[in-house]
C-alpha cells in the first residue's frame, strides 16, 4: 500500500494516528455497554452491506464461525436480526437486520453523537471552527476504512 501522505513525518503520522485512535476509543467509552462491540459491529455491517452469511460475518468481524453463530443466535433472540433463505443457495441462510435492529443501532448512534456533541460544545469557537474545517478529512478517513472493509 502506498502512502499519499508521504510528506508527513513519521512522528506527525504517529501523533495523528494516536489522536484519531484515542478519539475512537472515547466514542466507544461514552456509549452504553449493554451489547458487545462485536455485536454492534456485526449489526453495523449488516446495516451497511445488507444480509450476509454467518461465515461472511465471522470473517468480517475476525471471529471464529462458531462464535459468530452464537452471537447471531443471541441477536436473533433479541429480535435484532433474522435468518432468511439465501436466494442463491437454498441450503444456506442469510442474516439480516430487522427493523428492531435498525432502531437499536440508530439509537446507539444517536446516543454516541449526543455524547460527543457534549464534548464539542466545550470547545472554544476557534477550536470548533478548526474541527469543522477538518470534517472533509474525517469523512475521508471513514470512507477509506469502508473501502478496505469492502475489499476484505
Amino acid at each position: 500500500m502506498t502512502s499519499i501522505s508521504s510528506d508527513l513525518s513519521a512522528a506527525d503520522r504517529t501523533q495523528v494516528a494516536e489522536a484519531v485512535y484515542a478519539l475512537g476509543a472515547t466514542v466507544v467509552r461514552r456509549i452504553p455497554r449493554d451489547m458487545s462491540l462485536t455485536a454492534i459491529s456485526t449489526m453495523a455491517t449488516l446495516d451497511r452491506t445488507g444480509p450476509r452469511r454467518t461465515t461472511d460475518l465471522a470473517a468480517a468481524q475476525g471471529v471464529a464461525q462458531p462464535s459468530m453463530t452464537s452471537l447471531v443466535n443471541n441477536l436473533e433472540k433479541s429480535g435484532y436480526v433474522e435468518r432468511r433463505a439465501d436466494p442463491s443457495d437454498g441450503r444456506a441462510a442469510l442474516v439480516a437486520l430487522t427493523r428492531a435492529g435498525e432502531r437499536a443501532l440508530g439509537e446507539r448512534r444517536r446516543l454516541g453523537t449526543e455524547s460527543m456533541a457534549e464534548l464539542v460544545d466545550q470547545l472554544s469557537p476557534e477550536e470548533a471552527a478548526q474541527l469543522v474545517a477538518a470534517m472533509p478529512l474525517l469523512r475521508r478517513l471513514r470512507q477509506l476504512d469502508e473501502e478496505q472493509r469492502d475489499q476484505g
